[in-house]
């Protein structure tokens, strides 16, 4: 079984026991998790990169754990997302993130306990925070437009009535 499919099934044999012990598998998890970030953030300038199993050890993580982690932050990584599927302990990650994006994508997974960090407020001012957060609700807003009645004139303009118009392309 790959680090990946490790990683996608993590925490499943407690689930099978309890919802109890469930739980506590993914709050040390997302505890790891944040610990990581917050060293992350509080070294804006240094770059973290090694080895799967290098990292997993200096992050107190397994390897499949910390498949996850870069799973998680994979979409905001400046060089561009990893391919995890086959990815083994040996193989390198370099974690040079774009600071917004992660930002973003943050509150794109609903990751309080990361986006609420105090460590953004040193990488961003409240307004920046305040504009990606603006953005990000904005492009999660729904707009719906006004149905078009089929005897009403279309939209297109030609002045013919919708129903024997564009409701037929």
């Amino acid at each position: 079984m790959t680090l990946f499919e490790q990683w996608d099934n993590y925490g499943e044999d407690a689930k099978n026991r309890s919802t109890e012990e469930y739980k506590k598998v993914v709050e040390k998890y997302l505890t790891k998790e944040r610990d990581i970030y917050a060293k992350l953030l509080s070294e804006p300038d240094f770059i973290e990169e090694g080895t799967i199993k290098d990292l997993s050890k200096k992050y107190n993580m397994t390897e499949a754990e910390f498949v996850g982690f870069v799973d998680g932050i994979n979409d905001s990584l400046v060089a561009g997302p990893y391919d995890l599927a086959d990815m083994t302990g040996e193989d390198s990650v370099k974690l040079e993130y774009d600071l917004k994006k992660l930002y973003w994508n943050m509150l794109d997974a609903k990751a309080d306990w990361l986006f609420n960090l105090k460590q953004w407020e040193n990488l961003l001012t409240t307004k920046e925070r305040d504009a990606i957060k603006r953005d990000f609700n904005k492009s999660k807003t729904v707009v719906k437009f006004p149905k078009i009645g089929r005897n009403e004139p279309c939209s297109c303009g030609s002045g013919k009535k919708y129903k024997h118009c564009c409701m037929h392309k």
